[in-house]
């Protein structure tokens, strides 16, 4: 295990992609321990050969049509009008901007493109703060993955054997619980510094505006909805998202041509197949786990340790915290969960509930250094040093830190909606 460790965090630290460095160590590992390597390439095959997993590709494919088929630009006008003449009011819509647009991405770094692209240039026109406004747009980015539909609760789901929905309905309340503490603390920073909003819209222009932005906002409804009511599985909602966004953006608003389906789609496999990739390595991963029965070493080991579920819950805390300043979502998930799986049972932890918490910590991880996302998503748009991005975000670093906390206190905020009685 050691072998392994230290191979793959040199790889990384050479700045080899994770999904090679994790694939490649493994490999070392196995061929090491004499396994039988004609095993591997069936292994990466078996777990990608998965129907939950095509929700990926659709939801990404979904997100990246409504950023450049006119979807998001109106829906931000359209909340510009409602809320922006509140104190801080561009800073509200940015973060209703990313709940939205991360109820149809399930993508942080999507979220905090799409949505950044538009209104860091707003909010610097409007005298805001350039550090606040990157650290805003890179933590309401964050939502991308904890607001239903989301990428890393589908795998959570597919590495537990847990329910997709159940975990989607897991996931409202806890990211409707952020939205609402960041447009409060929003707020009260634009009061601090003596931000006004914008000119108060008419009924009329507000009108025309959500008019307009209607078809986009029916998007959310439509994909959440067909799951809920189970009209259809996650998988087959990517697929509705991606047919209702092409249809909108082609025929209702009509900034969607012929000529922009290419860069469309091969932005969408580019994210996808750098996913994929890190599944197939991290399975090879799980297969060395299983091969050396590491989680059940590690359960023996906690057991006989004495340590309580809290005690547990912190360290636990901590580590997602570390791994996410290096280390993908996706590839925390895949690489951890089948470790901590059989400890969870042991201090019956309900799974759906360290769901949320483990995605709330990778929700830290985008925006922590040195390899967080969204900050190198938001310095891009901004054209910024890291170093600046990262100095705005810290104090959203410890808001959602302090915010975790009181998702791993109460359980019920995870529990209530899938389950009532939070089982």
């Amino acid at each position: 295990m050691l072998t392994l460790l230290i191979s793959f965090f040199v790889l990384v630290f050479l700045r080899v992609p994770v999904a090679i460095s994790l694939g490649l160590s493994t490999v070392l590992v196995l061929f090491m321990s004499d396994f039988n390597m004609n095993m591997m390439p069936q292994r990466m095959f078996t777990a990608l050969d998965s129907f939950p997993m095509m929700a990926i590709p659709g939801f990404v494919l979904a997100g990246v049509i409504m950023a450049r088929g006119g979807i998001s630009k109106y829906l931000i006008e359209a909340l510009r009008s409602w809320v922006g003449h509140l104190p801080g009011g561009l800073s509200v819509v940015t973060i209703l901007a990313c709940a939205i647009f991360a109820a149809i991405s399930g993508s942080s770094p999507a979220t905090a493109a799409a949505i950044g692209s538009i209104m860091i240039p707003a909010m610097l026109a409007a005298g805001y703060d350039k550090k606040y406004s990157m650290g805003l747009v890179a933590a309401g980015g964050t939502l991308g993955i904890l607001i239903p539909p989301s990428v890393p609760l589908i795998i959570y789901g597919i590495t537990s054997e847990e329910s997709i929905g159940k975990l989607f309905i897991a996931g409202v309340i806890p990211g409707l619980g952020l939205t609402a503490v960041l447009i409060i603390a929003a707020i009260f920073y634009a009061k601090r510094n003596g931000f006004r909003g914008d000119e108060k819209a008419s009924w009329g222009e507000r009108g025309r505006k959500s008019l307009k932005a209607i078809w986009g906002a029916f998007l959310p409804i439509l994909i959440l909805g067909s799951i809920y009511s189970g009209a259809v599985t996650p998988t087959e909602s990517a697929v509705v998202a991606v047919v209702y966004g092409l249809i909108v953006s082609a025929f209702v608003y009509r900034e969607l041509k012929l000529k922009d389906l290419r860069p469309i789609f091969v932005e969408s496999i580019n994210v996808t197949a750098m996913i994929f990739l890190i599944i197939g390595a991290a399975s090879l991963f799980g297969l060395y786990l299983t091969n050396e029965q590491v989680p059940q070493e590690v359960g023996a080991w906690i057991s006989e340790s004495g340590m309580n579920k809290w005690t547990f819950m912190i360290i636990v805390n901590i580590l997602f915290f570390i791994l996410g300043m290096f280390l993908e979502a996706v590839s925390i998930i895949l690489i951890v969960l089948p470790i901590l799986l059989p400890i969870l049972a042991h201090f019956d932890i309900n799974l759906y509930h360290f769901a949320i918490i483990m995605v709330i910590n990778l929700e830290l991880g985008m925006i922590t250094p040195p390899v967080g996302l969204n900050l190198f998503v938001v310095s891009g748009i901004a054209k910024e040093k890291l170093g600046v991005v990262v100095k705005g975000v810290i104090p959203f670093i410890v808001l959602m830190i302090a915010y975790l906390a009181i998702v791993v206190l109460f359980p019920q905020l995870s529990l209530w909606l899938p389950f009532g009685s939070g089982e």
